[in-house]
């Protein structure tokens, strides 16, 4: 068992958070409390708490520094220089989860394929919410996130492949997959500058960039989708509300049904496109 910083004795316990949190603050960080407790809590012993903060005052992503993000409920593991899970994809999850228990044959496990994987997040949150889980293939073409995904999915069984969309995935899959989720990456390339700082300078630019328009890794996923999912099988993707419209188009162009949810507490935008039997 790790110690925790509030082990390690310090001449004035109270006045040393109270200074994490005006440190905290005076950097911007919105939720200084709640980041100075976490930070507190995760930190093996004052000098690396320490350090800890030094890096988040910088501006590193609060997951980075503590390793971890929390999502649907899980504890994920976060590498720096990882794409962080977003709070907003959990609405992604519950979709997917959803189409999942329903694409499957009864007394059959669903096979769901998570592509743009990542640190494995939704493909991990999908299987917990599926009360007698499920089969999964992920897949990222990023050598830091697959080894992130592959410690994530460590424990349930699935599978994590290396390579770019459908090119990693196993051919056997082809025509099988109930739930394909592609949280693809939709922020149209002129408007990354506009980025939070911690994004913009931390996260991998590939797992940010949408292209010209946010819709160019989409149309990619979508070009292939229908050959690989199952009689009733659908793609589901995260993208904006301005973008849903022109995405839906793209979706019905590659031959499949699409339908737009949106889960306004969370500002998310889903897509659900059903594989035409």
């Amino acid at each position: 068992m790790h110690a925790r910083s509030d082990d390690f004795p310090l001449a004035d316990p109270s006045r040393a958070k109270a200074d994490l949190v005006a440190r905290l603050r005076a950097a911007g960080c919105v939720f200084a409390e709640d980041e100075a407790r976490l930070l507190r809590e995760t930190a093996r012993d004052a000098a690396a708490l320490d350090t800890m903060a030094a890096r988040r005052i910088a501006g590193h992503p609060l997951e980075h520094v503590l390793g971890w993000a929390e999502f649907a409920g899980l504890r994920v593991a976060v590498e720096p220089g990882v794409f962080v899970p977003r709070r907003r994809t959990e609405f992604l999850v519950r979709c997917a989860a959803q189409c999942a228990a329903d694409a499957a044959p009864t007394g059959t496990p669903p096979l769901v394929v998570d592509l743009c994987c990542g640190t494995g997040a939704v493909g991990a949150a999908v299987l917990a919410a599926l009360p007698d889980g499920g089969e999964l293939h992920a897949a990222d073409i990023d050598p830091a996130a697959v080894r992130c995904a592959r410690h994530n999915l460590a424990e349930t069984g699935g599978h994590v492949h290396q390579g770019d969309l459908f090119a990693a995935l196993p051919t056997a899959l082809r025509g099988r997959v109930h739930v394909l989720t592609a949280n693809v990456p939709y922020v149209p390339t002129d408007e990354i500058p506009l980025l939070p700082p911690e994004a913009r300078d931390h996260e991998p630019l590939p797992a940010l960039d949408g292209g010209p328009d946010g819709l160019a890794p989409l149309r990619r996923v979508a070009a292939d989708a229908a050959a690989w999912l199952a009689p009733g099988g659908a793609l589901l993707t995260e993208t904006s509300t301005r973008q849903a419209e022109p995405a839906a188009d793209l979706l019905t162009a590659a031959g499949l049904t699409p339908t737009v949810a949106e889960d306004p507490d969370l500002y998310a935008t889903v897509l659900t496109a059903r594989r035409r039997e």
